[in-house]
């Protein structure tokens, strides 16, 4: 995961815009940048090797899911 330091997002008012258009912007911008997800995942601390516990087990069901595709293939 790539971390952002500036989590800033500003929709800048573009000629006659409305309100509207602008809220969507805004929100088409943190889906982008994935702002809110960042924030979920900071809320509370979590230790490194948890992570990386994390990191290693999906790692390891995307293998498991890979090689049971493969298999069926054959």
């Amino acid at each position: 995961m790539s971390k952002i330091s500036n989590l800033t997002v500003k929709p800048l008012k573009k000629g006659n815009d409305i309100e509207e258009k602008m809220i969507k912007r805004f929100i088409r911008k943190a889906k982008k940048r994935e702002i809110v997800k960042q924030v979920r995942e900071r809320r509370h601390f979590r230790k490194p090797s948890e992570i990386r516990n994390e990191r290693n087990i999906r790692i390891k069901r995307e293998l498991a899911k890979n090689k049971k595709i493969r298999d069926s293939n054959n």
